[in-house]
């Protein structure tokens, strides 16, 4: 098929490519051009591993011009949805919708617009096709849409995008999705038709359980390090239960990231637009926002935080990325800065991404990190297990077993 992806980030790129691997042609549209630059020279903007690799082996036509997916059959919509306080962010969609119905004015020939960006449910139905049929075109007539939910883990996005566990299509009517069925034929997965609303709300609902899930066992943790008890042999024994698994699970410091923090406040945004009080999304997020502040009230049982230096290891959200939106070392950084303490800090990929929001702190080595007077461990990334912490003082967000060396030794829930 000819497809066109607009939107260059994590999700258009990957999918762009992957796409484009198995057979299609591919057109990617981004207004960023250093960005569309990049992908030129077949080198991605952003890490995501194994990506440089995937497009050196594929073709990508590459360009900030509408007109370009003239002759799409399928136009995914691959755009950030930022939120603040008041919920979801729409205005690259609807400028990237804009412009789609500029093209579908000249376009004669079918094809299906489908929304892969994260939407509260009802904004397909309501925002998007009123601005796609500004063309003069009837949806379900001259064009279809769509809602394809991404289900890409930041770090293994390829892989998600080539073996899924389940594809998602919201469709406007079976023509549209008879479209989309026809295009994932090559994927071994089970594909579920269902309503755009259904589609939207079932990716939120996912993301906000796997939060849920997440602040749950760090509530556990909580309790047990009150306790003394080991919050991870906790955890192991409920995995073992095939109704609950062993997967987010790992006690720690929270998540972070453009996905779970986003999408938890956009659903609770919703929920409060049509006058119901989600209480347990709104929890989840409350008990997120104070674990990296319970890190650092641990750090100052041992260590006053006026002129000490302190050492973060890690600042990207999780390993495998060096994404630091809704990181949790944002938190810490800016407690810590505000307390009067000098921050060294290592990650293997975010420092540069890290730099644009904090250029004040000192970035170094992982071995001079060590090298203050505390060091807290931010992100899980394995080669922290293979430093030597013997004589350091360390608050532990992620339970880096090497890190139990240490002369003095906290665990955030454990």
């Amino acid at each position: 098929m000819k497809i066109s992806i607009i939107g260059a980030g994590y999700v258009g790129l990957v999918s762009a490519a992957c796409l484009a691997k198995l057979g299609n042609e591919v057109t990617i549209i981004d207004i960023d051009e250093e960005r569309l630059h990049a992908i030129r020279n077949r080198v991605s903007p952003m890490y995501e591993d194994g990506l440089d690799e995937l497009l050196g082996q594929v073709h990508l036509e590459v360009s900030a011009d509408y007109q370009k997916i003239l002759p799409s059959d399928v136009i995914f919509m691959c755009l950030g949805t930022p939120s603040d306080e008041s919920g979801i962010i729409l205005v690259y969609i609807k400028e990237a919708a804009k412009e789609i119905a500029d093209i579908l004015k000249t376009k004669q020939d079918y094809c299906v617009v489908a929304v892969k960006s994260t939407v509260i449910p009802g904004a397909t139905e309501e925002l998007i096709i009123p601005i796609l049929e500004t063309s003069g075109r009837k949806v379900g007539d001259d064009f279809g849409v769509c809602m394809s939910p991404e289900f890409l883990s930041e770090g293994k996005a390829i892989k998600d995008f080539m073996n899924p566990a389940r594809i998602i299509i919201g469709q406007y009517d079976s023509k549209s999705g008879d479209t989309l069925c026809g295009l994932y034929s090559a994927f071994k997965a089970p594909i579920m038709r269902t309503s755009l609303k259904a589609a939207e709300m079932i990716k939120l609902a996912s993301n906000a359980f796997l939060a849920t899930k997440i602040s749950y066992i760090n509530e556990i943790g909580n309790i047990c390090k009150k306790l003394g008890i080991d919050t991870y042999e906790v955890a192991k024994g409920m995995g073992f239960d095939e109704r609950i698994g062993n997967r987010f699970l790992n006690a720690g410091i929270g998540f972070g990231g453009s996905c779970l923090p986003k999408d938890l406040r956009m659903l609770v945004a919703k929920a409060k637009e049509i006058q119901y009080e989600p209480e347990i999304l709104e929890a989840v997020l409350q008990l997120n926002a104070t674990l990296a502040l319970n890190m650092v009230n641990l750090l100052k049982k041992h260590v006053p935080l006026k002129g000490a230096v302190i050492g973060l290891l890690g600042l990207a959200f999780k390993p495998g990325t060096d994404d630091v939106r809704d990181s949790q070392a944002i938190k810490i950084t800016e407690v810590l800065i505000r307390e009067g303490a000098t921050v060294k800090a290592y990650d293997p990929l975010a420092v540069t991404n890290f730099n644009k929001l904090y250029p004040q702190i000192q970035y170094v080595t992982k071995e001079e990190v060590l090298n203050s007077d505390a060091i807290l461990i931010v992100t899980e990334w394995g080669e922290f297990n293979n430093l030597d912490y013997r004589g350091k003082v360390v608050i532990d967000g992620r339970r880096v077993a090497k890190a139990r060396e240490a002369r003095i030794y906290e665990g955030v829930c454990w």
